[in-house]
């Protein structure tokens, strides 16, 4: 099942491989929470019937490939793909009782998928960590019937993401931040510009591409306690790598300073903070 570290995407493949992918699982529960309802306002946009087969790009730990197993019911099918193979392990394990659910440790830039085998690629946050995005789009294009359709979601900038901005302002008071991504770059913001976004799948061969503001609040770390949430938050995503090489006083006086700013948003359900991402829709030619 193991994927070798080569290739184009070989960086991401060790990345999620290795520590990060295991603090995904890990953080399963409290990642799930939180981005469930944006991942739900993807699939209901995709419009997923009973009987079809889906390719669920990016899958993680699961969730939404065994919400979309239900969707098309056992007379479809749903294929879940992924990088971590730590990830895909806890996927495979829930996956226990969902005989039309199957998973594939695979790089989806390169991978050999059956041609005209889906009618739908999906993805929850999972498409903006290829190194040559036109390049994967167009083999995920191949892999859908003609007039096949497209649906992900996938972060805004920094900037519109009250959850990022906020703990990654807090942390720089303490430890200095990584420079700021390459436009193109692989990474969570990598297709925030809609434009940018637009080329990629043009230029992959899909037409009517379409982009929905999904702006709304964010259950941070899906309703968890502040202490907990500042935890959470300081082990997953930009703050994690601003974190990496630092001193443990340095660790503990950032982990105050994300802890302060969070009280605000602080209530009996949790930290609610604003999140910004686009559900991006598109089709194969027929």
């Amino acid at each position: 099942m193991a994927i070798e570290s080569t290739g184009p995407n070989a960086e991401q493949i060790s990345h999620w491989n290795g520590t990060f992918g295991q603090r995904w699982v890990e953080l399963q529960e409290m990642l799930d929470a939180q981005i469930e309802p944006l991942g739900r306002t993807a699939q209901e946009r995709a419009r997923i019937s009973q009987g079809e087969h889906v390719l669920d790009v990016g899958c993680g730990c699961g969730q939404s490939s065994l919400q979309i197993a239900k969707r098309v019911g056992t007379s479809g099918h749903v294929l879940g793909v992924d990088l971590s193979e730590p990830m895909l392990a806890r996927a495979i394990e829930r996956a226990s009782g969902f005989e039309q659910a199957s998973f594939e440790h695979a790089d989806a830039q390169l991978f050999e998928f059956r041609a005209s085998d889906f009618d739908l690629v999906y993805s929850r946050f999972g498409v903006m960590f290829f190194a040559d995005p036109p390049a994967a789009f167009a083999n995920l294009r191949r892999a859908l019937k003609p007039g096949g359709r497209l649906a992900f979601v996938c972060w805004q900038t920094a900037s519109q993401n009250q959850w990022i901005l906020i703990p990654m302002l807090a942390i720089a008071q303490h430890v200095p931040l990584p420079p700021p991504p390459e436009p193109g770059t692989p990474g969570p913001m990598s297709l925030a510009d809609t434009d940018h976004t637009r080329d990629i799948l043009e230029t992959a061969g899909f037409e009517d591409v379409a982009f929905e503001d999904r702006t709304g609040e964010l259950s941070i770390g899906g309703g968890a306690s502040l202490d907990a949430t500042a935890d959470f938050l300081m082990r997953m995503g930009p703050a994690s790598r601003a974190l990496g090489d630092v001193s443990e006083q340095q660790q503990q006086a950032a982990r105050a300073a994300v802890r302060e700013a969070l009280a605000p948003f602080a209530s009996d359900a949790g930290i609610k903070m604003t999140g910004s991402c686009w559900i991006v829709t598109a089709r194969s030619p027929r």
